[in-house]
């Protein structure tokens, strides 16, 4: 019989608010057994990183409260279970790092901006460990390593601020795993990753299980990366668990509507679809008026009607349309370099050659996808050609006029039809202004419209065509969730009636569903008003189903350039093989060959 290790008995956690309580976890009871993976995948909102913050005893808002339940835990060497819900602060303060470690979701906001990155994770290991600090420092050094942190010792001196996202997370999961902790929960701890770099933490997290007989309890909304991992699969849907089981069970013959419809709004790999399918699709529509359902055989979506299927002939139409134009945007031998290192007396010995002499064209109404891993440099080609960033050299050209010699002034104006939504729609938004503001104020600048009457009613308009509601004209940022804070850095975009628009990792952080619904927006738009799109990103499977064209970087290089569905299957170079191997297939073949490899 299987040992327990952690034992959670109808835990209940609530938030108060100015409306009443919100029971955030209502009830819950589950057991995690010593050796495995517990897979908890639900959307924002479902409870599934609140209960781990419950476990953790890390609910540090005034609002929240664990109302009741237990939370066993068994140690190794046989003892008595302990109630981490009854221990005193100073007394779970033993068990957090040591027998408990969380890697959380977000690693800038999880990192002290004033010590270095090495400093901190040697923190953790000095706390619980009796060994002298070079040798801790040895040993995160070599964690470093193990996490794929490239130029480890550099990285150990390093501030937060000066790391890329992937890298920070990478600092993050070498934290929780520094002190080899009987218990790891994982909140979304791949997120941010490319899918190189996910599928080796992955592989990392797994060997490490067996290692040290290590517990996990990942959570993810993304069903794909759960069946890479797990073991057993909770479904949390508004704080409670509708469906639970084996990743092979609720893959093969999923029960919930909910499970259903997160199997379902995953991009597909093998053919296009006009519009993804979300969540509400499965929880309001009837089987006979579904338009989807899930491939047994596969456990990808299945379209019931045609009309949602791109057939070759209608994308090779769109192709020849699109390529008889002249291109919108030309981009001829750019580079944009970094200085890495100085000499003696200032001058620069050596640059990191972020894009090194890239060229390219974009035409009228085509989405161009760029993908690549962290450091291709896909975010400072983007930024270049806006002049954002100011490049080296090169030129692109706009309907004809080179940016790069425009003043501030003539650059200024030509923006009004050049427009780029960032990653982080939180940080892309003034907390102190209201969303109505914030979609006003770039129309005040290029002075569209003459009254405020004018502007607040485009405002309202904006609001309807991304699909929020006009109560959140005067709502605040921290007030709406990460797809809804996105859906207005879209309208923020719209605002000026762009003619070209740069989505950089717009879609990386957010829920498959709602992920769905604005990918869903944002090729809806361009059906309506002929946008033309660059989309940066490092999903393969979200860059194929908006793109025309892909492009794959790699280190400020373009490494091959051509039609998406042509690429994905037969890519030209083993750079693009391996970004596409790397993508979480979520299919049944995947659990099967991990069975197959334990065995």
């Amino acid at each position: 019989m299987a040992e327990k290790v952690l034992e959670v008995i109808d835990l209940q956690t609530i938030f108060r608010t100015n409306d009443g309580e919100t029971k955030a976890v209502d009830k819950i009871s589950f057991t995690l057994y010593r050796g495995e993976t517990l897979g908890i995948v639900g959307e924002s909102g479902s409870g599934k990183s609140v209960t781990s913050l419950s476990i953790m005893r890390l609910l540090l808002m005034p609002s929240a409260d664990i109302a009741g339940g237990q939370v066993l835990f068994y140690p190794k060497n046989g003892g008595a279970a302990v109630d981490l819900l009854r221990l005193s602060e100073k007394e779970m303060q033993a068990y957090r790092g040591r027998e408990l470690a969380m890697i959380f979701q977000e690693p800038m906001s999880s990192l002290n901006p004033v010590f270095t990155c090495g400093e901190q994770v040697c923190e953790a290991i000095l706390l619980h460990r009796k060994i002298g600090k070079k040798e801790a420092k040895q040993e995160v050094i070599d964690i470093f390593k193990r996490v794929q942190l490239v130029e480890a010792e550099r990285i150990f001196d390093a501030y937060p601020h000066q790391l890329s996202g992937g890298q920070k997370q990478r600092v993050m999961i070498a934290m929780a795993l520094s002190c080899k902790p009987s218990v790891l929960i994982a909140d979304e701890p791949t997120t941010a990753l490319d899918v190189t770099v996910q599928k080796a933490i992955l592989e990392l997290l797994h060997q490490l299980q067996h290692e040290e007989e290590e517990s996990t309890i990942f959570i993810s909304h993304d069903l794909g990366v759960i069946a890479e991992v797990a073991d057993r699969v909770l479904v949390m849907y508004r704080g409670r668990i509708v469906e639970e089981g084996t990743v092979y069970a609720i893959f093969k013959n999923p029960q919930h509507p909910y499970t259903k419809g997160l199997l379902a709004c995953r991009p597909p790999l093998d053919y296009r679809l006009k519009r993804l399918p979300i969540v509400a699709d499965f929880m309001t529509a009837t089987p006979t008026d579904s338009w989807y359902a899930i491939d047994e055989k596969s456990t990808s979506i299945k379209a019931l009607t045609d009309d949602v299927i791109v057939t070759i002939d209608e994308q090779n139409a769109r192709l020849t349309d699109l390529y008889t134009q002249k291109a919108l945007i030309s981009v001829e031998n750019i580079s944009t370099w970094f200085p890495r290192q100085l000499g003696l007396f200032g001058g620069v010995k050596d640059y990191i050659k972020a894009v090194d002499n890239v060229s390219f064209e974009v035409y009228p109404g085509e989405t161009l996808g760029v993908v690549g891993e962290s450091g291709c440099g896909k975010t400072t080609l983007g930024r270049s050609m806006l002049r954002l960033i100011e490049p080296q050299q090169g030129s692109v050209y706009f309907a004809g006029k080179d940016l790069m010699k425009m003043s501030a002034e003539a650059l200024n104006r030509q923006r009004r039809e050049m427009q780029i939504v960032f990653q982080d729609p939180f940080s892309s938004l003034n907390p102190r202004v209201s969303i109505g503001s914030a979609i006003i104020e770039p129309m005040q600048v290029h002075g569209l419209y003459e009254r405020e009457e004018e502007r607040t009613r485009r405002v309202y308009e904006l609001l309807d065509i991304v699909g929020l509601e006009r109560r959140h004209f005067n709502r605040y940022p921290h007030e709406l969730s990460g797809g809804q804070r996105q859906r207005v850095c879209i309208a923020r975009a719209l605002s000026l009636n762009p003619r070209f628009i740069i989505c950089d990792e717009s879609v990386s952080a957010l829920d498959v569903s709602v992920q769905a619904q604005v990918l869903n927006l944002l090729m809806e738009l361009r059906k309506e008003f002929s946008f033309t799109y660059i989309f940066i990103s490092h999903d393969l499977s979200v860059v194929k189903f908006m793109s025309d064209r892909m492009m794959i970087m790699n280190q400020g290089k373009i490494e091959e350039i051509g039609d998406a569905d042509l690429i994905y299957n037969n890519p030209q170079k083993a750079y693009t093989y391996n970004l596409i191997n790397a993508v979480p297939k979520g299919s049944l073949e995947t659990f099967e060959k991990r069975l197959r490899k334990a065995t």
